[in-house]
């Protein structure tokens, strides 16, 4: 095993080489210490409890939002963000509550009240300058004016199915917060940092942070941090981490390292949060890292660690070394002796749930698993991973899917094996390369034939058909190149005895460059016809391959040895061990740079942002420690072609020295870029922190957070804006601040922004309530901060938090680029010439290349003019798209992958141009290019220009009884009109839609709570006007149809819908629930695939549409009329009857009366009577009984005086 860098050269040659590149470097030098101070960002993660303390740094592992935030802001009772006022918007749902606050004269509608959160973590941020304390440079840094501008960018998620594909960032400004650490004697401030909120975005666990500067203050290079989440980590109840994976190794014991072989470090490009890697000897413990080894974590598996053997299984010796290991977005892949296992992490912001494994799961574990593939890119919404068997299942592969940290596996062939497939005995899989685009597998075969010959074949297998092709045969011999740097191999050149050797393929999908290599190097662009590269040594044997995927390749050999391929070229140059490697370490050395050490072994080698890196473990001074450090390829190829193309000459007394320059200009820009947002979809928001009402300007825990309810509830304002209905702004902090912000609606000319007319004044939800346009404009906000007056002494300043719309281009091309159906990408390039030369001399010595991936699919128009008063080329590039290499397709779905390269002819590894951050190499630029439905493009109901135009046409509107804003009614008997905008979420455009589309009804019901969705067969039979069975639900009077005449085919110049409801159709019938008339739901799709031809957009829009006014059946209007007739008739008669018949109850009523009243006076005269009686009770007996005699006949006598005057009363009263 070769260490990774050379032994110590002596003095003599030290003092040499110095020599020599004094001469080289002195005007880098001077120009770098003139013009800039070593200096870089520091960024650490800290959690609410740990803002303002010295030193404190967190682990990325929680991901619920905090609730504690809303209670800050409940402070801020007069504030843009006062909880009492609007600050709601809908959540989403359509229902929407109302209530009616009192809020000084008169009575303002307000929303639901929405909770502010916020998110678990912040970002510190500091700064350090070689040779000067940080704190002390941090406290210059804030008085002169500097503030860190933190951009970041949240990764799509892979499951697109779940999660809306989008490029998204934020931009904020860091708030400066003074230490909590220690006590401080100073006036104002001893130790301080700035401080931003580190936001999460649900599918997102990869983030990364780009710290700037704002202009002020020292000048600082941009630097970029990952902040990926970690969901291998758990928390404990002591608020401890440990890993649930394993346990935790703090020891890095040397033998772990030293003289170990480096190995490959495999993971999902850009998807992966946390990479891992293996091959520690003996000891099942991996490298975890979620920084990309800014720092790393040893880690001892929780396996068992055993392994049966079988008959099947070839015997092998055992051991603990994890062998394979790859990490996708959720899930870590390993390999231990022939078995494989997996483990998947907690991450809520994928899965919505908690779906981490609790151990180690063992698959496959029949199988004999000798080796495992990785898939560098996702595809479908799923990462995949291939296993290599061998023992019973040799010959086949099994295909590993991963969709939402759920793993399954298939055994691939399905009918047969590939030995069977390719008609041959005995054959084993050496390496497999997923080719997702095509859905189809390159395996690379070893076949041994009955004579003991071994030969290799590149075999495709095709997933959909199951269908086996050999594609290549590898030679058996290495071609005899004879000096050339590249050979064609069609097998009529001559060949060496070195017999070619291949163990492994490598594939790029966005080039189609395909590798194979092993002893040798062959490349192809089509899988069929290879070129051999010749300046790669057969005597070395390639161990792996790294690949940017952006143009540069980086190779190990067995020995350790790191060369290195511009793509496109086919020169290939040794970086280490060279003589450009000596002379950088011998620099670095005098540098005393503690990244480089006598004695260092290379643990692994990859690229991060196209930058190659190492991961080195050092020895200095009996210490072993591990290291990130870069590879700089440019300072290499630079000083390696340097040493080798100089010339002494004598003049005068003295040598002078002077060297070729190979490169064919010397100065290369880029010119006329367009706008960025339109070409790679990134969409922006900028946050800045509230203003505090200190003198020093520093923020407290309150502003703070604050600052973090402000970030997130801009961010949910994002994620809710995507709904079916369009707003009358085409803005997502439209609603925030619509009611605060003043000419806010209308645009300039009066016309609102993001639709074709104004919004129309909404009813009013709460009986006399007055609407005011702009209830508190934003000006008496800033009257209470200048006066030092706002609440919770923090003013939000409602312009800080915006999208961004108008992104420059910053003169270098894209990081890739979108093309929709028919667009184009143009720009130019300045080429200088090194000499005055005549104007032939200049065409020739500088030209321009563009050489495209698929050509069949996009074209390249390059147009020349020569400025010979500035003995330059000017070349105008236009890359277009053909128009018919995607069908239709979702927003952001499925796109194909391809790519531009623009080389200048003779400046591959020979020009550099000089920037603070070092040398980069010029001349050969490639950009990756996405054919499809860019995202961020969706199609909206334009719900403002409906009602308008729909109450022009119908020369009226009549809305709902029970009005709904967020939903207006039509009435059915009205034509219905329906508009729809093409809204594009990255620039802000929104204009009508002018293509053709389908429509149809797919679901519906009385209420939204009954709304049902409707079958294929009820969807064909309520839309089709071939229906037969009078179930339409619509009708239009439109004549085109799709080709199978199913659907009628609708534009914005369409003749309106005029809607049926026929006897078989859900809506047919409807019972009014009221006294008003009956209402229906329908949830309708809008698709324009298949029937507009203009984009490569699949635009599926699906919305509910309100429908009053619905006519009863004729049966059922009969039946009401019926049964009312009858009730009005029986109430007519019941009313004659009564007039006749009063007379007569009235009398009987009155006797009835009378004779209950006489009863009633009878029965209390002889009550009082008889008290009357009992009181003579006590006298003798003789005159009791005539007295009892007396008063009887008394009785008698007042009893027939009443009866007389009874009946004379009724012969004197007249009969009426």
């Amino acid at each position: 095993m070769s260490p990774a860098g050379p032994a110590w050269p002596r003095l003599r040659v030290l003092q040499a080489l110095w020599a020599l590149l004094v001469v080289l470097l002195a005007p880098w030098r001077l120009w770098a210490i003139k013009n800039t101070q070593e200096c870089t960002w520091q960024v650490v993660l800290n959690n609410f409890e740990t803002v303002g303390k010295k030193d404190a740094s967190d682990r990325f592992v929680d991901q619920e939002p905090l609730y504690t935030v809303d209670k800050v802001f409940s402070l801020l009772v007069d504030a843009p963000i006062d909880p009492d006022e609007v600050r709601g918007l809908v959540s989403g749902k359509r229902e929407r509550s109302w209530t009616c606050t009192p809020l000084g004269s008169g009575h303002l509608p307000t929303l639901s009240l929405q909770t502010y959160l916020g998110f678990p973590y912040y970002l510190k941020i500091n700064y350090s300058c070689k040779g000067e304390s940080s704190e002390a440079l941090v406290r210059k840094g804030h008085l002169t004016g500097l503030k860190p501008v933190v951009l970041v960018t949240f990764q799509s998620p892979v499951n697109f199915h779940r999660w809306k594909i989008e490029q998204l960032q934020i931009q904020m400004e860091a708030a400066p917060f003074r230490s909590k650490a220690e006590r401080c004697n100073a006036e104002e401030v001893c130790l301080m940092s700035w401080y931003t909120p580190m936001p999460i975005k649900n599918g997102s666990v990869v983030m990364r942070v780009d710290v700037s500067s704002n202009g002020l203050g020292p000048f600082i290079p941009n630097k970029r941090f990952r902040v990926n989440i970690n969901g291998f980590l758990e928390r404990q109840r002591d608020n401890t981490l440990q890993f649930t994976v394993g346990n935790e190794l703090f020891n890095l014991i040397p033998r772990y390292f030293v003289n170990v072989p480096s190995r490959p470090l495999w993971y999902t490009v850009d998807q992966a949060p946390v990479f891992i890697l293996g091959g520690i000897p003996e000891e099942k413990a991996i490298l975890l890292t979620d920084t990309n080894f800014k720092d790393f974590f040893l880690v001892e598996l929780s396996i068992d660690s055993c392994w049966v053997g079988s008959f099947y299984c070839p015997p092998t010796s055992f051991t603990a070394t994890i062998y394979d290991a790859i990490a996708t977005e959720s899930t870590l892949f390993i390999r231990q002796n022939q078995l494989i296992y997996y483990f998947t992490g907690t991450y809520t912001t994928l899965h919505e749930s908690n779906r981490g494994s609790e151990r180690w799961v063992r698959v496959l574990a029949n199988e004999c698993i000798k080796k495992l593939c990785p898939v560098h890119f996702h595809s479908n919404g799923s990462e995949y991973v291939m296993a290599l068997t061998t023992g019973k299942h040799e010959g086949y592969v099994h295909f590993g899917t991963i969709t939402d940290g759920r793993v399954s596996f298939e055994l691939l062939p399905r009918q047969r094996s590939v030995c069977n497939g390719i008609l041959v005995v005995n054959c084993s899989i050496t390496w497999a390369v997923f080719i997702a685009g095509d859905y189809n597998l390159l395996l690379l075969v070893e076949i041994e034939d009955p004579s003991t010959r071994k030969y290799f074949q590149v075999v495709s297998y095709d997933l959909v058909s199951d269908y086996l092709v050999v594609l290549y045969t590898i030679p058996e011999f290495i071609p005899d190149a004879r000096g050339l740097e590249f050979l064609m191999v069609l097998g009529t050149e001559s060949y060496t005895n070195f017999p070619m050797v291949p163990k492994g393929m490598s594939y790029n999908p966005y080039n189609n460059l395909l590798f194979i290599w092993g002893n040798f190097l062959l490349q192809s662009y089509n899988s069929e016809n290879f070129i051999y590269l010749a300046d790669f040594p057969k005597e070395l044997s390639i161990k792996y391959l790294v690949n940017s995927f952006y143009g540069d390749t980086a190779i190990v050999t067995e020995t350790e040895e790191i060369w290195y391929l511009l793509e496109g070229s086919y020169q290939v140059y040794k970086l280490f061990p060279s003589k450009g490697w000596e002379v950088h370490v011998s620099l670095q050395v005098m540098q005393q740079s503690s990244l480089y050490a006598p004695n260092e072994t290379m643990v692994t080698l990859f690229y991060e942002d196209h930058r190659l890196y190492q991961l080195v473990y050092l020895i200095d001074n009996q210490q072993g420690r591990l290291v990130k450090r870069l590879v700089p390829v440019e300072q290499l190829l630079m000083y390696q072609q340097i040493s080798t193309d100089y010339l002494l000459e004598r003049q005068g007394s003295h040598l002078t020295l002077s060297f070729t320059n190979f490169c064919p200009f010397t100065v290369m820009r880029l010119r006329d870029l367009p706008n960025p947002q339109i070409y790679t979809r990134q969409e922006r928001y900028r946050a800045q922190p509230p203003r505090v009402l200190e003198p020093g300007g520093f923020h407290s825990d309150n502003s703070l957070a604050v600052y973090q309810g402000l970030v997130y509830y801009l961010l949910w304002l994002h994620s809710k804006y995507d709904k079916p209905y369009a707003d009358p702004v085409h803005d997502p902090t439209w609603r925030w601040w619509k009611n605060k912000k003043q000419d806010q609606v209308r645009g300039e000319g009066g016309e609102s922004v993001g639709g074709p007319s104004p919004d129309p004044p909404s009813p009013s939800p709460c009986p006399g309530t007055v609407f005011a346009p702009h209830p508190v404009p934003q000006d008496y906000y800033f009257y209470l901060a200048s006066n030092w007056r706002s609440a919770g002494s923090v003013h939000v300043d409602m312009a800080s938090y915006e999208k961004i719309y108008d992104l420059k281009a910053e003169n270098e091309l894209p990081e890739r680029i979108f093309l929709d159906k028919g667009t184009s990408y143009r720009f130019s390039v300045f080429l200088t010439a090194g000499e005055p030369e005549p104007l032939c001399t200049v065409q020739s010595k500088v030209g321009l290349a563009v050489v495209l991936a698929d050509p069949e699919c996009i074209e390249a128009v390059v147009k020349e003019k020569v400025l010979v008063n500035r003995n330059s080329v000017l070349f105008w590039v236009t890359l277009s798209d053909k128009r018919f290499c995607f069908d239709q397709g979702i927003s952001g779905h499925h796109l194909m992958k391809t790519s531009m390269l623009l080389k200048v002819v003779g400046s591959s590894g020979h020009c550099f141009q000089n920037t603070h951050q070092g040398p980069r190499m010029q001349g050969n630029l490639m950009v990756p290019v996405l054919i499809g439905c860019p995202p961020g493009k969706r199609l909206a109901f334009d719900i403002t220009y409906t009602l308008e135009y729909n109450r022009l046409q119908n020369k009226h509107y009549f809305d709902c009884v029970h009005v709904d804003p967020e939903m207006p009614c039509f009435l059915f008997r009205d034509i219905f009109y329906p508009f729809f905008l093409i809204q594009d979420l990255v620039t802000g455009d929104s204009g009508s839609f002018q293509g053709s589309y389908v429509l149809k009804v797919v679901g519906g019901g009385p209420t939204l709570d009954t709304i049902k969705e409707y079958s294929e067969e009820d969807i064909y039979r309520f839309n089709s006007p071939l229906d037969k069975t009078g179930s339409l639900i619509w009708t239009t009077r439109n004549t085109t149809t799709t080709e199978d005449s199913a659907f009628n085919i609708l534009s914005h110049n369409s003749l309106g819908i005029e809607w049926l409801c026929m006897e078989n159709s859900p809506c047919h019938d409807t019972i009014p629930h009221s006294i008003f008339a009956s209402e229906f739901f329908f949830k309708v799709l809008v698709s324009n695939r298949g029937v507009d031809k203009s984009t490569y957009c699949d635009y599926q829009l699906t919305f509910q549409l309100h429908i009053h006014g619905l006519p009863l059946s004729a049966r059922r209007a009969f039946l009401i009329l019926m049964v009312s007739a009858s009730l009005i008739v029986g109430l007519v008669i019941l009313y004659v009857i009564s007039c006749l018949l009063s007379p007569y109850v009235v009398k009987v009523c009155n006797v009835l009366c009378w004779k209950i009243n006489n009863i009633v006076a009878w029965e209390s005269y002889i009550y009082s009577v008889a008290s009357d009686t009992r009181a003579f009770s006590n006298t003798s007996g003789t005159k009791s009984g005539e007295s009892s005699g007396g008063i009887s006949r008394v009785v008698s006598m007042v009893a027939g005086e009443n009866k007389t005057d009874t009946k004379e009363t009724l012969r004197k009263k007249p009969i009426s």
